[in-house]
C-alpha cells in the first residue's frame, strides 16, 4: 500500500479555516444588511446591488487569480489573496454610504477571488487522485463552517457592540491566518523532514506532473472542451442556490419569519451546519466509489447529480410558513449543496491538462459559479421591491434551476480525463494520468 504524509491533513485543514474565514468575511454583510440599511436609509434594491457588488469583482478576478496562484504557487497566492480581503472587511466598517460600503466590497471581492482556486491547488499538491475527494469535501466543509459561525458570532458582535465592529473583528481573524500559513505552509517538494518514498509517492501520483504536458498550453484552448462549459454551467446552477444563503437568507428569516438576533444566531445556523457533513460526505462517498472499482466519471457524476436534485427542494419553502419545515428543507437543500460542492472542486485536478493549470481551471468554474450570486442577490433585491417583500418567486426560480444543473452533470458533463490540449502528452505521462 502506497504511503503519503500525514502532514497533508494539517495543510487541507489550513485550507478550511482560510475558506471558512472567506465565507465568514463575505455572509456578515447579509447579516448586517437590515442595520445597515436602518442606520444609512439604503432601499431593498440599494441593498442587493450592494449584496451583489462583491461577486461582480470576485467573478472578473477568478481566471487571473487562477493563472497567478499557478504561477506563484499556493503558499505566496494564498497569503495575498487572504490579506487583502481582511484588509478590506475592516475597511468595511468605515463605510458611512452606498458608494463607500459597494466600493470596499468590490475590493472584497478581488482578494476572495483567490481562496478557492488556492486550495484546489493545495489539493492537487498533496493529495492522490483517490483522496481528493476527501479533501475537497474537507476545505468546501469550511463555506458551511463560516455560514454557520458567522450567524451567531456576527449578531453577537452587533447586539453588543454595533454593525461596524463585526467587520472589524472578523476582518483580523483573515490576518492571523496568514501569519501562520506563511510559517508552516510549504510544498511537499521543497518541505524538510518529508520521508522521501512518502514524497516521491506523491509527487508520482499526480495526474500529469507538471513540465511534462509536451509544450505550451494555450489558456483560451480549455474553452473549447464540453466538459469545461459543463463544470461552469454546473457550477452556475449550483452557486445560485448557494447564495441565496450568502446574501438574502438572513434576511428572508428577519422579514418574513421574524426572526430576532438571537434565533438567527441559533436556529438560524442550523443549515449552515448541515452543509458540513453534507461536505465531508460527499466527498467520502466519491471516492470510496473510485477505490471500488468504479470509473473516476461515475464516481463524481454520481454525487453531483444527487447533490442537485437533492437541493431543489429548497423551492417547497415557497409554500410553508411553519419554521420547523421550512428550517428543515434549508438544511436538505445546505446539505445537498455541499455533497455536490466537495465533488464540484475535484473536476479541476481530474480534468487539468497539467499541473501548472489546475488553478486556472478551478478559477474558470468559480468564474461562472460566481456571475450566480450577481444573478441570486440583484434578482432578489428587485423581486423584494416589485412584490413588496414576498421571497416565493426567488425561492421557486432556486429550485428550478437546481435540477438544470443536475441535468447538466448528467448530459453535458462527459468523461473526466485530462484535456487533450497542446501537443499529444508522451506515452508515460499518459500511464501516469490514468494511474
Amino acid at each position: 500500500m502506497r504511503r503519503y504524509p500525514r502532514v497533508r491533513w494539517l495543510m487541507i485543514a489550513f485550507c478550511f479555516l482560510a475558506i471558512a474565514i472567506n465565507y465568514i468575511d463575505r455572509i456578515n454583510l447579509a447579516i448586517a444588511a437590515p442595520h445597515i440599511k436602518k442606520d444609512l436609509g439604503l432601499d431593498d434594491t440599494s441593498m442587493g446591488l450592494i449584496l451583489g457588488a462583491f461577486f461582480w469583482t470576485y467573478a472578473l478576478m477568478q481566471i487571473p487569480a487562477g493563472r497567478i496562484i499557478d504561477r506563484l504557487g499556493a503558499r505566496a497566492g494564498l497569503a495575498i489573496a487572504v490579506g487583502w480581503w481582511s484588509l478590506f472587511t475592516v475597511f468595511t466598517a468605515f463605510g458611512k454610504g452606498f458608494t463607500s460600503i459597494f466600493a470596499a466590497r468590490l475590493a472584497l471581492g478581488i482578494g476572495e477571488a483567490g481562496g478557492n482556486p488556492g486550495c484546489v491547488k493545495v489539493v492537487y499538491s498533496w493529495f492522490a487522485k483517490k483522496q481528493r475527494a476527501t479533501a475537497s469535501g474537507i476545505f468546501d466543509a469550511g463555506p458551511r463552517a463560516g455560514s454557520a459561525l458567522a450567524l451567531p458570532l456576527v449578531a453577537w458582535l452587533i447586539s453588543t457592540w454595533d454593525w461596524e465592529t463585526s467587520f472589524v473583528v472578523t476582518g483580523a481573524l483573515g490576518l492571523v491566518w496568514v501569519v501562520i500559513w506563511l510559517i508552516f505552509y510549504r510544498e511537499p517538494e521543497t518541505m524538510k523532514g518529508l520521508d522521501e518514498t512518502e514524497r516521491q509517492n506523491l509527487l508520482e501520483d499526480r495526474a500529469v506532473p507538471v513540465g511534462q504536458q509536451g509544450g505550451k498550453i494555450d489558456m483560451w484552448s480549455l474553452f473549447r472542451h464540453r466538459n469545461v462549459w459543463g463544470m461552469m454551467i454546473g457550477f452556475f446552477c449550483m452557486n445560485f442556490a448557494t447564495y441565496f444563503f450568502v446574501t438574502w437568507f438572513p434576511t428572508y428569516l428577519t422579514i418574513a419569519h421574524g426572526f430576532s438576533l438571537k434565533e438567527l444566531g441559533t436556529l438560524g445556523a442550523i443549515p449552515a451546519l448541515m452543509g458540513i457533513p453534507g461536505s465531508l460526505l460527499g466527498g467520502l462517498v466519491s471516492d470510496a466509489l473510485y477505490r471500488k472499482g468504479f470509473s473516476l466519471t461515475t464516481a463524481r457524476k454520481t454525487c453531483l447529480v444527487t447533490g442537485m436534485l437533492l437541493s431543489s427542494v429548497i423551492a417547497f419553502a415557497a409554500f410553508t410558513d411553519s419554521i420547523a419545515v421550512i428550517l428543515t428543507l434549508f438544511s436538505i437543500t445546505y446539505a445537498g449543496l455541499a455533497f455536490t460542492a466537495a465533488n464540484i472542486w475535484t473536476l479541476p485536478a481530474d480534468v487539468a491538462p497539467a499541473g501548472n493549470y489546475v488553478a486556472t481551471l478551478g478559477g474558470i468554474q468559480n468564474f461562472a459559479g460566481n456571475l450566480a450570486g450577481i444573478v441570486t442577490a440583484s434578482f432578489t433585491g428587485v423581486m423584494l421591491s416589485i412584490s413588496h417583500g414576498s421571497f416565493v418567486v426567488p425561492l421557486l426560480v432556486a429550485g428550478g434551476i437546481c435540477i438544470l444543473g443536475a441535468l447538466t452533470f448528467m448530459f453535458v458533463l462527459g468523461k473526466l480525463e485530462p484535456l487533450p490540449v497542446g501537443n499529444t502528452p508522451s506515452q508515460p505521462e499518459i500511464a501516469t494520468a490514468n494511474k
